[in-house]
């Protein structure tokens, strides 16, 4: 079975890549009749309003990433909308001749968001008087109570961990994306698992909580736990994972369970009374079995994970984890605070070919994606790092433009000086801090390899800089199995939602870019196997906005 499911997700990574010859199956164009409806409602669920939290307070912008200097909020109805119209909630209204469309504080590929985020807690002053599993609208930024649990039930569950600890679940609904991408949606769809628990652990942050995968769980599990264990047909939303969210001081190194969670535990959960029925999306769908084979290949079993965190293995890049100074973490705009920040997030759909970043600032954009312990959002992953940028530079003042690697765990730069090609420099760039791990490897205009591997795409060439996500690949897949391959988009994602928010924070603006050769990025490095492959590719620069849209508030005045 094992052997079965990686055969398959193999075949579906190199089934899905684009080539310069041809892409990857697609619709061809698009069924505007049977676009997905954005919103998954639960009718029929008691809904609980959560009070809009106007994003002009909180922490600063470097605060917000260190939960132990901000002081930890109670865990009430105000905190957990907080939580929430942070991560997950819609951040504006777009409206061009007649039709409208919402933006969300999380990234999603082609704003389709097929992420769904649910609440497990016990009782919470204002939001709940019983333990609940609640289902997040956001367009009306409000909790869809699908079950209440017996307190014992709840004890049971949460035994083990930190006593304030609440949980958060992830789903995704993958015809929402297939609709436009076709055979590639199921990438797509992890990439915005990543984008959500980065969201969602930097939200945690601002409060002085602190997030946790528990990547223990299996996928049945999961599914139990949120009550969509039963949900069946291209409507349907698939399990991804469970954070436990607790006080940022709270121990939670080596956690990636539910130490309380037994098949009698789920058992009971399957005897509750489930209330609402879920919406249908669309009255028509396309089958994309290719997406249906990775899903179903990427089952976790229970008990399995990607192994526990070591401080101080040799796994983990010591410039990331103790050597970043405060004067690299020191951000371009330290009077702005971090949710200004998360709900002004744009993705930009060009790039002005003009502004330039300086090097200072370029330089403290990066170390924000690396990781370590305590690092936010990183620290919630349990696995060690497995993704490296390589970096297109094209207008970063003080540095040479070409071909540079960020080499975010130190575990794999040997492995990435074989692979890649022999006669690549591997230079220090000239004023780069001793902390950060980053490498010049080819000098030279890199505008047009950069939009050609892009897919044409001028975005990758207009803006200061693009990057590819180089990830460890084959090694990850055959040390754990078929369900890490998602856990790789995951990382990317988190790391697309770190360059997200400091781009802003920089005075520049980025995007993800999904569409990109596959095998040509791989070629202009020298791979000539899958020991790397590169998953989610990226771009900063000066966004050239689009005067024709109308900008309206998320939910009106707040």
């Amino acid at each position: 079975m094992t052997h079965d499911a990686l055969e398959t997700i193999r075949a579906y990574h190199q089934a899905t890549k684009h080539a310069f010859n041809r892409f990857a199956d697609g619709p061809g164009r698009l069924d505007w009749a049977t676009q997905p409806d954005p919103f998954r409602r639960y009718a029929g669920a008691p809904l609980i309003p959560l009070p809009r939290v106007p994003p002009d307070a909180g922490p600063d912008y470097a605060a917000g990433f260190s939960p132990e200097i901000v002081p930890p909020a109670p865990r009430d109805l105000t905190s957990i909308s907080h939580l929430f119209f942070d991560s997950l909630a819609l951040s504006a209204w777009k409206e061009y001749r007649g039709s409208r469309w919402a933006l969300r504080v999380n990234p999603s590929s082609g704003n389709l968001h097929p992420t769904e985020g649910y609440l497990l807690c016990g009782p919470m002053p204002g939001l709940a008087d019983a333990p609940i599993v609640a289902h997040y609208a956001p367009q009306e930024h409000a909790l869809e109570v699908r079950a209440v649990l017996p307190p014992a039930l709840w004890g049971e569950l949460t035994a083990g961990l930190p006593p304030d600890a609440f949980l958060v679940g992830l789903t995704s609904i993958h015809w929402r994306e297939a609709w436009k991408y076709g055979q590639r949606a199921y990438r797509y769809c992890q990439h915005d698992v990543g984008h959500a628990l980065a969201a969602l652990s930097i939200a945690a942050a601002e409060l002085g909580w602190r997030a946790r995968l528990l990547d223990g769980l299996g996928t049945d599990q999961v599914a139990a736990l949120l009550g969509v264990a039963n949900q069946t047909g291209p409507d349907a939303e698939h399990p991804d994972c469970l954070l436990a969210i607790c006080h940022a001081r709270a121990d939670l190194e080596g956690l990636g369970n539910l130490p309380g969670l037994s098949t009698e535990v789920i058992a009971r959960f399957a005897e509750l009374t489930w209330q609402g029925q879920p919406n249908s999306l669309s009255p028509s769908h396309v089958a994309w079995e290719w997406v249906d084979a990775a899903a179903e290949a990427t089952r976790k079993p229970a008990g399995q994970g990607a192994g526990s965190r070591s401080q101080a293995s040799g796994d983990r890049n010591p410039g990331a984890a103790t050597g970043v100074t405060p004067d690299l973490m020191r951000p371009d705009t330290a009077s702005r605070s971090l949710r200004q920040i998360i709900h002004q997030r744009r993705s930009a759909v060009a790039m002005d070919g003009q502004t330039a970043l300086d090097r200072e600032p370029f330089y403290r954009l990066l170390a924000r994606t690396l990781p370590g312990p305590g690092r936010v959002p990183f620290a919630a992953l349990p696995w060690r790092p497995y993704v490296n940028l390589a970096l297109f530079v094209h207008r970063v003042t003080g540095l040479a433009p070409g071909l540079y690697l960020l080499v975010r765990s130190a575990a794999h730069e040997v492995g990435l000086r074989e692979a890649l090609k022999a006669d690549f420099a591997w230079e220090t760039p000239p004023g780069c801090p001793p902390a950060l791990p980053l490498y010049r490897l080819q000098t030279g205009d890199a505008r047009d390899v950069a939009r050609r591997i892009s897919c044409g795409q001028d975005i990758a060439a207009d803006g200061c800089f693009s990057l590819g996500m180089l990830a460890e690949f084959d090694g990850p897949l055959a040390e754990h199995g078929a369900w890490m391959y998602p856990r790789l988009f995951w990382e990317c994602g988190m790391i697309g939602q770190v360059l997200y928010l400091a781009a802003e924070a920089a005075g520049v603006r980025g995007t993800g870019i999904g569409c990109f050769f596959d095998d040509g990025m791989h070629g202009l490095l020298g791979l000539k196997e899958a020991r790397y492959q590169s998953l989610y590719h990226f771009t900063v620069g000066g966004p050239v906005e689009d005067a024709r849209l109308t900008t309206l508030p998320a939910y009106g005045e707040v």
